[in-house]
């Protein structure tokens, strides 16, 4: 069985919400580890095999470690049948791709600059401006629902995510909104509030013995 290490309200909360929508939280082993948090609380906890000590970290059943979210949700979901993620060789594919790794290499450092208060040229040359961002979003939303259209796929949990944790940085955008709206709708939201509730508690419990 995988092993997800996990700790609750971080990153990894949206492998989480990833399994409960495919049903598959009891075909993984979840560990619940602590993190350092950027108001200085936590810490790197020594039974976290990754490498910086980071959330989410997956290792497989052959011992593969595998980091970074959006490569951990699309190993899960080509492991369980790609049930939100068009098959491979079809021709949505690339979209979807493109998406995945637009989320870690373009939205988080855009997203992390706005909320430090960075504002440099070299930076947005590199990785667009928040501007750029919402123009994209919202030209790929104009097709339909979703990212891809009509269907819930997972870059759109790891695109909406980071709006989910921190309202206050969505774009004022209404097709923006409404899209994180309708994924948080396709999310059981009880479910994984009631999750990480748990999760807080096994930490507690962890750090008080």
């Amino acid at each position: 069985m995988p092993t997800l290490y996990h700790s609750p309200n971080s990153r990894s909360s949206r492998v989480i919400a990833q399994l409960m929508l495919m049903k598959k939280l009891d075909a993984i082993e979840i560990l619940t580890v602590d993190v350092p948090r950027h108001d200085g609380a936590g810490r790197r906890d020594p039974r976290n095999p990754h490498p910086e000590g980071k959330v989410p970290y997956l290792v497989t059943d052959e011992g593969q470690g595998i980091r970074e979210s959006a490569a951990i949700m699309m190993y899960l979901d080509e492991l369980f049948g790609q049930p939100f993620s068009p098959q491979i060789g079809t021709p949505d594919r690339g979209r979807y791709l493109s998406w995945m790794a637009y989320s870690g290499g373009v939205l988080e450092p855009v997203l992390v600059a706005a909320f430090s208060g960075l504002d440099h040229a070299a930076f947005k040359s590199t990785f667009r401006s928040m501007e750029e961002v919402c123009t994209a979003l919202e030209t790929a939303l104009e097709g339909g629902s979703f990212l891809l259209g009509d269907a819930l796929c997972v870059a759109d949990i790891l695109l909406a995510s980071p709006f989910q944790w921190a309202p206050h940085l969505m774009p004022d955008s209404p097709a923006i909104k409404a899209w994180v709206k309708r994924v948080d709708e396709r999310l059981d939201g009880d479910a994984i509030a009631a999750f990480e509730a748990e999760a807080m508690k096994e930490l507690s419990a962890l750090e008080d013995a």
